[in-house]
C-alpha cells in the first residue's frame, strides 16, 4: 500500500461501549503531520469506566493541534477538562449551540465530580481554571462553513440528534472521511432531520441502536399520552428521568401540545432539572436551528416549552416541596439513566408505591439504576438504602435520539457505492456486532468493530 497519504486512525474511546467517544487521526509529515481529536467524551455505566477516566490518555495531549466536538452531551465532551490538564493547547471547535451547551454541561460535570470529595487530582482536572481555558480556546463553524488546514477541509453537517450536533465532514487529497457522532431519530419535534451523506470514502459511526428498531414517532405519542392519563386516574405520580439535553425539551414540547389541545388533563407538572432548565433557555435563544414547524411555532409567539401547570424548580427547597403537592402529579428530572441527579430522590420516594409509574424514555447503559429497573430489579440501592420498585415500569423507546437499527443502514445505504470502510463504534458489543455484520449483509460493503486502543491506516492516496 502506497502511504505517502494515508492518514492513522486511532480508536482511543468509543468502542465496545456507548459512551467514552474519542478518536485520533494523524495525517503524514508531507501533509504536515496535523494532529486532530473528534470528541473527548467520558465513559458512563461502571466502575471501571470511572477509573478509565482519569487513566493517562493513550497519546500525549500536547503534541494534538485541535479537537473536534460532533456535540454536548458528556460522553462526548467530558474529558476535555483532563485533556487540557495534560497538556492540550491546541484549538477547539464545534458549531454555536454545542459551544454555549457544553460551557453548561462541563460546569455541572465539574460540580458533580467534585462535590464532597477529597481527590485533589480530580479537583484538579476540574478546576476553574480548566473549564475557562476550554472556552478560550474554542472556535464555532456553522454548518457546511468550511476550515481550511494545510491539506484538509473541515465541515460540518446536521446531524440531528441534538442541538447543534454535526457529523464531522473531512475532505483530504480527494477523500472524503466522516464521523457521524451521534445519529437523530428523525423526524425529531424539534430538529431538522439528519442530513444524508454522498461520496463517503470511509466513515466511522454510531451503533447504539444497531441490533433493535424503535416504535414509530405516533406510536410513541400515545403511550406517553395514556401514560399521562393512567396516571391521573389512578391519583399517583409519574416519574420521568430525563436527560437534561434534548430529551427534556422533546417531552415538554410534547406535553404542551396534549395540554394545549386538551388531549390530557391538566395537573402539576414539575420540570426539577436545574440543568435541563437552563439548556431550555439556550433552545429558546437557537430557534432558527429547529425544523420549519417547531420554527413557525416560534414565530407565530407560542412558547413551545411552556404551558399551564408547569412549574420550573431550579432551586432545591422548591425540588423538596414537591413531595408535599398532592397527587396527581408529573415529575420531569435528571438524569436519564438514574446515575445521578434529582432523579435519584424522588425515585427513592415514589418507586415504593404502586400507585406511582416511573417513565424510561431512552437508552439505559449497562451498570445503570435505569438498566437494573429496566430489566425487572425488584429493588435498587439509591444513596445507600435498599429501595423497593412497586411501582408501574413502562418504557418508550421511541423517544431515543438515535437513530435505529434500519435508518442506521438506510443512512449508510445512500453512499454505499463509493465506501471503502465503514467502522462501527460507540455501541455495546453486541450491538455494534450485529450492525457490522447487517452492512455486510445488506450493502455488501467492508465493516468492522475495532477494539480499543487500536489504530488503522486511512489510503487516501
Amino acid at each position: 500500500m502506497d502511504t505517502l497519504h494515508s492518514l492513522k486512525l486511532t480508536f482511543a474511546g468509543g468502542t465496545g461501549s456507548v459512551t467514552g467517544a474519542n478518536f485520533l487521526v494523524e495525517a503524514p509529515e508531507i501533509d504536515g503531520g496535523l494532529k486532530f481529536l473528534v470528541d473527548c467524551g467520558l465513559e458512563q455505566g461502571t466502575k471501571e469506566a470511572d477509573e478509565n477516566n482519569w487513566a493517562p490518555f493513550i497519546y500525549d495531549p500536547a503534541t494534538i493541534d485541535i479537537l473536534f466536538i460532533t456535540h454536548a452531551h458528556i460522553d462526548h465532551i467530558g474529558r476535555i477538562p483532563k485533556l487540557i490538564h495534560d497538556g492540550f493547547n491546541g484549538r477547539i471547535y464545534s458549531t454555536i449551540p454545542t459551544k454555549e451547551i457544553t460551557e453548561l454541561m462541563l460546569e455541572d460535570t465539574a460540580n458533580i465530580l467534585t462535590h464532597k470529595t477529597d481527590d485533589e487530582t480530580l479537583k484538579a482536572i476540574y478546576s476553574k481554571e480548566n473549564l475557562k481555558k476550554a472556552m478560550e480556546l474554542w472556535h464555532t463553524l456553522d454548518y457546511h462553513q468550511d476550515l481550511t488546514e494545510g491539506a484538509f477541509v473541515f465541515r460540518y453537517r446536521d446531524a440531528g440528534h441534538v442541538l447543534g450536533s454535526g457529523m464531522l465532514e473531512i475532505n483530504y487529497n480527494n477523500k472524503k472521511i466522516v464521523f457521524t457522532g451521534d445519529l437523530g431519530n428523525s423526524p425529531s419535534p424539534l430538529l431538522r432531520d439528519t442530513e444524508m451523506l454522498a461520496n463517503v470514502d470511509y466513515l466511522i459511526m454510531e451503533s447504539v441502536y444497531g441490533d433493535r428498531n424503535h416504535m414509530h414517532r405516533t406510536e410513541r405519542r400515545k403511550i406517553l399520552e395514556r401514560v399521562i392519563e393512567e396516571n391521573y386516574g389512578r391519583k399517583g405520580v409519574l416519574v420521568v428521568p430525563t436527560f437534561s439535553l434534548e430529551r427534556s425539551q422533546e417531552l415538554l414540547y410534547e406535553i404542551d401540545d396534549f395540554v394545549e389541545n386538551k388531549r390530557v388533563p391538566e395537573m402539576p407538572v414539575f420540570f426539577d432539572s436545574p440543568l435541563g432548565i437552563k439548556l431550555t433557555k439556550i433552545y429558546k435563544t437557537f430557534a432558527r436551528y429547529f425544523n420549519d414547524e417547531a420554527q413557525k411555532m416560534v414565530g407565530d409567539g407560542e412558547d413551545i416549552f411552556n404551558f399551564p401547570g408547569l412549574k420550573s424548580t431550579l432551586l432545591t427547597e422548591e425540588s423538596k416541596d414537591i413531595l408535599h403537592i398532592p397527587n396527581p402529579k408529573i415529575v420531569i428530572a435528571g438524569s436519564g439513566m438514574s446515575n445521578g441527579g434529582r432523579i435519584l430522590h424522588h425515585e427513592q420516594n415514589y418507586l415504593p408505591d404502586p400507585n406511582n409509574i416511573l417513565l424510561l424514555t431512552g437508552y439505559q447503559s449497562q451498570g445503570t439504576i435505569g438498566r437494573l429497573i429496566q430489566d425487572g430489579a425488584k429493588s435498587v440501592r439509591i444513596n445507600g438504602m435498599e429501595v423497593s420498585v412497586r411501582a408501574k415500569v413502562v418504557f418508550i423507546d421511541g423517544y431515543s435520539g438515535h437513530k435505529d437499527s434500519d435508518h442506521l443502514i438506510e443512512f449508510v445505504q445512500a453512499t454505499a457505492d463509493t465506501l471503502k470502510k465503514v467502522f462501527v463504534v460507540m455501541g455495546e458489543p453486541q450491538s455494534a456486532l450485529f450492525l457490522t455484520q447487517r452492512l455486510r449483509d445488506y450493502l455488501g460493503i467492508y465493516a468492522e468493530a475495532p477494539e480499543g486502543g487500536t489504530s488503522t491506516i486511512l489510503d487516501c492516496n
